[in-house]
Order: structure tokens, then C-alpha cells, then sequence
């Protein structure tokens, strides 16, 4: 192809004339031989044209264009690198992402500690309001549910490769998108771990009180539960400050001991004191009206007891993870762990519970054992250093959401200033709450129904149906809406139940007493 000054857009100038010149002159050698003689004067013109000072309005515009576009690329990627950074640093702040060396037997107790608590000391008395063989299905029936919808959880954490779903309301956005998703979630998440802190706070005071009352029976002042709701609280003042999940494993493992402890102690005792003298069985309220409502009542009392559902990703995310060796290995193996667990403490409690005392238990069977002083005062310590932990394990993705919204949202500093803040604020909340709405049964009910039962039985059957899409009347799908239909029902009876009890509670009741 021919070289020539007419194919070349420059303006004349005196420096690019010459150059010009010498390009027709290397046109004119081409028909001749003189290889060495081209190369050299071509390279030199052009090496000349590009470093003059007066650039070409072509040329000078496809710099500028390459300038700009080389800018506004190092520009989005130190953008990115900066929000990378960012991330991450938010990320090793926050306490469910901060710590990933989790072992598989933590779990176990991280599980145990979340799930056994309060709902076990209501067990004989939701049998009581349910019968023999009502109560005794539907406790088996739950185990077994709620053992499957863990599992999809669990099966769920990682099921896209090289993502891990941290949170409950990350595992929501992917399987309903990602404003619906957090709409879904986000609500009932907040409501079962507030309303089981609240409800943590109501225990931890009342067994204080018992320990007291039991300890000292004479010549002692009587104290209102308020007080005693102040000092469990206070505990939660100091200890709500550790980051992490991993940095409150000490106290979840103590916690987990404790409830093995004081629910076996809760079903010995009742086997030494015995069938009570004219035991009865039939339902405790005598209209048709009020055994629906108990009934209703005791199926969200129920619900409450299986709660773990709520932190189970919360807790998967602390296990390290590779291909090789996804976090779904250990985690299941400790979920497994805990569930036997759990077996062995609700079905003695509940059956023996409701054998010794039939329909006059109360709603915490402690409550119903007074003798021997000793033993009852031991167990009532084991509930308060339990659901010490328990509030932790459930307080830790509250913490997590409101730092979160803090920092990613309001643009804080993750700073300890703000930690302590934040973690303090919610506290006094539960307390305060705690102290005006002390009512134990109707608690379980109302919460174990509204809240717990769709974030158990049935939203992870729905995420699983959304995300798997198994073969219509497949045993997959029919499982699964089997659940869902289930966990429905536990939502829209069990708040009836709970609130009657509330509210009946509540007319003898004094506010602050």
C-alpha cells in the first residue's frame, strides 16, 4: 500500500512540513531497493511527528480519548479496589463474619443453646392444654419437621459456588429477590430474636426471684420481679460488648450444659415427688371456648420450643469453608449432635412433667416443684446461666443487623464507641419491655406462633421450593408442602391462644409490680 502525503491528515506546520517531504521521498526509494534507507527515514519522521508539540487535531483527539479512557478506567478500578477494602474491613468488623474457625462441635452447643431454653420449661404445660395424644404427636411431629427444614437450611448455606449465604435474610434475597426477600425475612427474624431476648429477660428475673423466695423463706423482704429483671439485665450490660460469635463460645457451651442439667433435674424431681394425689388428665378449662383457645395456646408454646432456626446460618457462617470441605460437613454433624440433645431434654420434661402433675402444672414447671429447696434452687441457677447464653446466640444477629445498618447504610465509622452504643441501647430495651410485659405462658404462645413457626417450619420449605423447584408431587415437593401448610396453621392459631392468655394474665396483673 502507498504511502503519500494526501493520505496523512495533518496541518501544515514548519515543523511537519520537512517530514512530510521526506514520507514522499520513501514512496519514491520504494520502487528501488534501498530497504535499510526506508526503514531507517520512516521511523524517524513518524517518532518525530508523534513527539511534536503541535499534535495533529486526529491524533490529538485519540490521545485525549485514550488519556480520558485510561483515567476513567484507573478510576472505577480504584473505586472498586476502595469498596473491596471497605467490605472487607466492615466485614471483619461485624460479628457474624469477623470469625470463621468455628469447630464442628460448636455448633453442636451454639444449636442446643439456641434451641433449648424457656420453651422447655413450658412442655407440661402445653401437654396439659393438648392431651395425650394430641400433645405427644405434635411433639414428635415438630421434631421431626423441624429436623428436615434445619437440614434444607443447612444444604442452602453454600448452594451457589464460591458465595456463602451469612445470614438468613441473604439466604431470603436469593431465593424471592432482593427487596422482597429482605421483606419477608428481615421482620420475622427481628421479632423472634427480640421477642426471645424480651422473653429470656421475663426467665432469667423469675428464676432469680425463685432462688431467692426458695433460699430465703423467713424474716425476707419481699422483692418485686423487676428488680430481679435489672439484675439478669445487668449481666447483659457487660457481656453483650464481646465481637463476636466465636468469642462467646465459653458461654454457650456453659449454657448448653446447664440445660441438659436443669431439665434432667426438672424430670428426676418430678419422678421423686411423684404422681400427685388425685392427678387429673382431662383439659383444665371447662367452656368449649377456652380448651380451643388452650389448645391454640399450646401449639404456639410448641413452636417456640423448636427456635433454632433463626441463627442456624448465623452460626454455620463461623465454620471455615473450601471446596473440598464445605462448612454443610461439620455443620450438620453438630446440628445432629445438638438435636439428640434436645430430644433427650423436651420429651422426659414434657411426658414426666405432664404425668406427675396432669392439668394443674404451671407454665414453668420449676414453679410447680418447691421441694427439695436444694435441687429447685440448683436448677433455677441452671436456667439463669443458660439463658444468659441463649440471649447472647440470639442477640448476636440483632447486633449484626443494626451495626450493619450503621455502617453500611448511615456510613459510621466501625468504631467500639459505636458497638457499645448500639449493644447497650438494645438491652435496656429488651429490660424495659421485659419489666412491663412479664407474662410467661401467654409469651411462648403469642411469640412461638407469630414469629417462630413461619421462620421454622415453613419460609425454609418455601425458599427450598423456590430455589431447587423440585417435579410437582414429588416427594420433595410434597414434604415440603406438607410443612408448609403445617406451619401455617401453627401461625394463625397459635397468636390466638397466646394473647387470650396475655390478656387474662394481665387483669390481675400490676404494671412495674
Amino acid at each position: 500500500m502507498s504511502l503519500s502525503p494526501s493520505r496523512i491528515s495533518l496541518p501544515q506546520s514548519s515543523l511537519q512540513v520537512p517530514c512530510i517531504l521526506l514520507l514522499t521521498l520513501i514512496d519514491t526509494l520504494r520502487s528501488s531497493n534501498c530497504l535499510l534507507f526506508i526503514l531507517f527515514f520512516r521511523s524517524g519522521c513518524i517518532s518525530f511527528i508523534s513527539s511534536s508539540p503541535t499534535k495533529p487535531r486526529g491524533v490529538l483527539s485519540a490521545t485525549m480519548g485514550d488519556e480520558a479512557t485510561t483515567n476513567g478506567y484507573s478510576n472505577k478500578t480504584s473505586n472498586v479496589d476502595e469498596n473491596l477494602q471497605r467490605q472487607k474491613e466492615i466485614d471483619e468488623w461485624l460479628p457474624i463474619t469477623s470469625s470463621r474457625n468455628a469447630k464442628w462441635w460448636y455448633s453442636a452447643f451454639h444449636n442446643v443453646t439456641a434451641m433449648v431454653g424457656a420453651g422447655v420449661l413450658g412442655l407440661p404445660y402445653a401437654m396439659a392444654r393438648l392431651g395425650w395424644g394430641p400433645g405427644v404427636a405434635i411433639l414428635i411431629l415438630s421434631w421431626v419437621i423441624t429436623l428436615y427444614t434445619l437440614w434444607q437450611m443447612i444444604e442452602m448455606h453454600e448452594m451457589v459456588p464460591g458465595k456463602r449465604f451469612d445470614r438468613y435474610h441473604e439466604l431470603g434475597q436469593q431465593a424471592f429477590g432482593e427487596k422482597l426477600g429482605l421483606w419477608i425475612v428481615v421482620p420475622q427474624q427481628l421479632i423472634c430474636e427480640v421477642g426471645v431476648d424480651i422473653l429470656y429477660m421475663v426467665t432469667g428475673g423469675t428464676s432469680l426471684k425463685n432462688i431467692h423466695d426458695l433460699a430465703c423463706k423467713k424474716n425476707c423482704k419481699s422483692i418485686k420481679t423487676t428488680y430481679f429483671i435489672m439484675i439478669f439485665a445487668s449481666v447483659h450490660f457487660v457481656i453483650s460488648h464481646l465481637p463476636n460469635f466465636n468469642s462467646v463460645t465459653g458461654i454457650s457451651l456453659a449454657a448448653a450444659v446447664m440445660s441438659l442439667s436443669y431439665s434432667t433435674i426438672a424430670w428426676t424431681a418430678s419422678v421423686h415427688k411423684g404422681v400427685q394425689q388425685g392427678v387429673d388428665y382431662s383439659y383444665p378449662d371447662s367452656t368449649t371456648s377456652g380448651k380451643v383457645l388452650d389448645f391454640f395456646s399450646a401449639l404456639g408454646t410448641i413452636a417456640f420450643a423448636y427456635a433454632g432456626h433463626n441463627v442456624v446460618l448465623e452460626i454455620q457462617a463461623t465454620i471455615p469453608s473450601t471446596p473440598e470441605k464445605p462448612s454443610k460437613g461439620p455443620m450438620w454433624k453438630g446440628a445432629a449432635l445438638g438435636y439428640i440433645i434436645v430430644a433427650l431434654c423436651y420429651f422426659p420434661v414434657a411426658l414426666i412433667g405432664y404425668y406427675v402433675f396432669g392439668n394443674t402444672v404451671e407454665g414453668n414447671i420449676l414453679t410447680s416443684l418447691q421441694k427439695p429447696a436444694g435441687l429447685i434452687i440448683a436448677a433455677n441457677a441452671f436456667v439463669v446461666i443458660h439463658v444468659i447464653g441463649s440471649y447472647q446466640i440470639y442477640a448476636m444477629p440483632v447486633f449484626d443487623m443494626i451495626e450493619s445498618v450503621l455502617v453500611k447504610k448511615m456510613h459510621f465509622r466501625p468504631t467500639r464507641i459505636l458497638r457499645f452504643t448500639a449493644r447497650t441501647v438494645y438491652v435496656a430495651f429488651t429490660m424495659f419491655v421485659a419489666i412491663t410485659f412479664p407474662f410467661f405462658d401467654g409469651l411462648l404462645g403469642f411469640f412461638g406462633g407469630f414469629a417462630f413457626a413461619p421462620t421454622t417450619y415453613f419460609i425454609p420449605c418455601i425458599m427450598w421450593l423456590a430455589i431447587y423447584k423440585p417435579k410437582m408431587f414429588s416427594l420433595s415437593w410434597c414434604t415440603n408442602w406438607i410443612c408448609i401448610i403445617l406451619g401455617l396453621l401453627l401461625m394463625i392459631l397459635g397468636p390466638i391462644g397466646g394473647l387470650r392468655t396475655i390478656i387474662l394474665d394481665a387483669k390481675t396483673y400490676k404494671f412495674y409490680s
